[in-house]
């Protein structure tokens, strides 16, 4: 089984420009492909994480990967998916993300000795002369076929800026550099980027006469459709300080039952035979599934030895045996004290376990908190400052989510 067929097997590929043409580049090592990340947070995310695990498994096949950073596009904003403009960022703050993006990237592609680049499309693009990108470039866009685009469909409504209309442009223009300067072949994305890549693989035909290809990856859904790495306190990002290796771990220890093989075969490097003797696992066997998932991703973006601390955590919590070491801490300050106790609500919601005071008394009122093991009745009930002394007190939420809270 070469890498094509075996990406087609893990439910990897959605839409392909050429597939004999993708297939024989990738099979035989001979593709240099990119795929472009744009700088919007100081951390890459679960939504980032299949791109870097495609990266590496076409990286072990003998090809070559460029992670390009949007260091320039970074500047406008993808307009796909969203239904407001993003958040104008400084060049500093673009550039500090940038940074940071290299450090993560670098556990699952190796740069060493050029067989990979990263490549900041700011170096091209923050040069460009305007009048020169309208004449030799905006002349190859049909504005009636962007507009059919999907990426603008559903902003046509609630208004598209015309500094987002540009993004296509300038992500194609991608493409076209990265062929001339990198010999680069094929572009890989996400499936709601389809568009702006067969705007790369025209650019490059028309201005250059030659074949480059396109392939987009599955986008990670639950069984309910809702794309994968959101959590009520928000993203599941790949850098420990902003999410915990435990929390990382919980979060795909928690994936439904329907979801959780469809996890194991698109996202671990376990064997297809291995993966597809657990296709006929059930009841408390998907437990076990879930185990070997978070595991198995934990130890790809943290490393085995913070994979094998959580889940002793995990295991320690769930069997009563007590909070072990590892457990995710919330520090709260002396100043959230009133007369020297804190009522339930704030104290839930210092945990960062829910989002708002009113998430909070749900969970209370619904029976669904927990201190130090004793179900939280009342959302009146008040903790002595004095508890949270030293090791602290233990709050649960639902019956997987723990925090250690302490002064």
């Amino acid at each position: 089984m070469g890498i094509y067929e075996e990406l087609v097997a893990r439910g990897l590929i959605a839409q392909v420009t050429d597939e004999e043409r993708i297939r024989d580049l990738v099979n035989n090592g001979k593709a240099t492909f990119y795929i472009g990340f744009d700088p919007t947070a100081d951390s890459l995310h679960v939504g980032h994480f299949m791109a870097l695990c495609l990266m590496k498994r076409l990286q072990m096949a003998g090809n070559k990967p460029i992670a390009l950073v949007g260091g320039g596009t970074g500047m406008i904003g993808d307009p796909s998916g969203r239904t407001d403009m993003r958040k104008m960022m400084t060049p500093e703050t673009i550039q500090h993300n940038c940074d940071c993006f290299k450090k993560q990237m670098e556990k699952f592609i190796d740069f060493s000795d050029g067989k990979a680049l990263m490549v900041n499309n700011a170096d091209w693009l923050m040069n460009l002369n305007y009048i020169e990108v309208l004449r030799e470039v905006g002349a190859h866009f049909s504005v009636n076929n962007m507009l059919r685009a999907e990426c603008y469909k559903q902003r046509m409504e609630k208004g598209l800026s015309f500094l987002e209309f540009n993004y296509m442009i300038m992500q194609a223009y991608d493409f076209y550099m990265l062929y001339q300067k990198y010999g680069c072949n094929l572009e890989f994305g996400g499936d709601d980027q389809w568009s702006n890549m067969l705007a790369g693989t025209e650019l490059i035909r028309r201005k250059l006469g030659e074949d480059a290809s396109a392939m987009t990856i599955t986008l990670l859904l639950n069984s309910e459709g809702k794309k994968m790495g959101k959590t009520a306190s928000g993203a599941v990002w790949l850098d420990p300080e902003k999410t915990s290796p435990y929390d990382f771990y919980q979060y795909w220890r928690n994936v439904g039952d329907n979801d959780v093989l469809k996890c194991i075969r698109m996202l671990t490097f376990l064997p297809l035979e291995e993966i597809d003797e657990m296709d006929k696992w059930e009841g408390a066997q998907l437990n076990k599934a879930k185990e070997i998932l978070a595991f198995e991703l934990t130890k790809l973006v943290h490393g085995e030895e913070e994979a094998k601390k959580a889940e002793e955590t995990a295991k320690s919590i769930f069997s009563g045996a007590g909070a072990a070491a590892n457990m995710p801490e919330a520090k709260i300050s002396e100043d959230v004290f009133v007369d020297g106790s804190i009522n339930a609500i704030a104290l839930v919601a210092a945990t960062g376990l829910v989002k708002s005071n009113s998430e909070a008394r749900r969970a209370i009122q619904q029976g669904g908190v927990s201190v130090d093991g004793n179900k939280v009745t009342d959302i009146n009930e008040t903790f002595a400052k004095d508890k949270f002394e030293g090791e602290g007190i233990v709050v649960q939420k639902g019956k997987k989510n723990f925090v250690r809270v302490s002064l």
